[in-house]
């Protein structure tokens, strides 16, 4: 058999890969972000207790793999509790609570990096914590931040190969088994790795494009 006809054979599977893929990374990174975002205002807090649980999450997803966090959601919590979860399920949540750890020190960072000035200019024209927060403070952030978070959002996208181990038939794991039937795995991993490239190369591009248009804007705003 060619390549072209292998591929031809092996095209829906890999496809429908790629499409899981795509929907873990999308599903995911949006929830990642609002934990981000979340457990990011809880760091810089003036609250210890808060910025102990915001530090002890970051830790903790930080600090282990993500392969470990996988297993432990998918076969520890599961045999613990009973619960009955998906391979899909425990792999989105684990997606999701790592890239919300990064996410969270991306969110610190920007909004600390922020000019103190202009929270104390926002509250002294009468707005709340919260309003000078959400409508001066995030806006400016969000600018810096923008080539951080589109970096972790593709990390994210390729992460997702490692909750193949779970047994979620993405992108990885559909590779795997169309190898496990014809033992071509020259070609199936070279299509597989050629996949993923186009696709964080698609994304690159896109993230590239947004931070020019952010600048662009920026710099006519001043």
């Amino acid at each position: 058999m060619s390549y072209i006809d292998l591929l031809r054979e092996s095209w829906p599977r890999l496809l429908q890969g790629l499409v899981i893929t795509l929907e873990l990374t999308v599903i995911s990174l949006i929830v990642a972000t609002c934990l981000g975002l979340l457990f990011g205002l809880l760091s810089i807090s003036k609250n210890k207790f808060l910025r102990g649980i915001a530090g002890f999450y970051i830790s903790i997803f930080r600090g282990t793999p993500m392969i470990v966090q996988a297993m432990f959601i998918y076969f520890g919590i599961t045999g613990a509790t009973g619960i009955n979860m998906s391979a899909y399920t425990a792999g989105l949540i684990t997606l999701a609570l790592n890239a919300g750890a990064y996410i969270s020190e991306i969110f610190r960072g920007g909004i600390q990096s922020v000019n103190p000035g202009q929270m104390e200019a926002a509250r002294s024209l009468g707005l709340s914590y919260s309003m000078s927060m959400i409508r001066v403070i995030l806006p400016q952030a969000i600018r810096m931040m923008t080539p951080a978070l589109i970096n972790q959002y593709i990390i994210t996208l390729k992460d997702t190969s490692i909750i193949s181990v779970i047994g979620v038939r993405e992108l990885t794991q559909s590779g795997k088994l169309i190898i496990a039937s014809n033992f071509r795995s020259a070609e199936i991993w070279f299509t597989v790795g050629l996949m993923y490239y186009i696709t964080v190369y698609i994304l690159s591009k896109a993230g590239r494009l947004i931070e020019r248009r952010m600048s662009y804007v920026q710099s006519k705003n001043k």
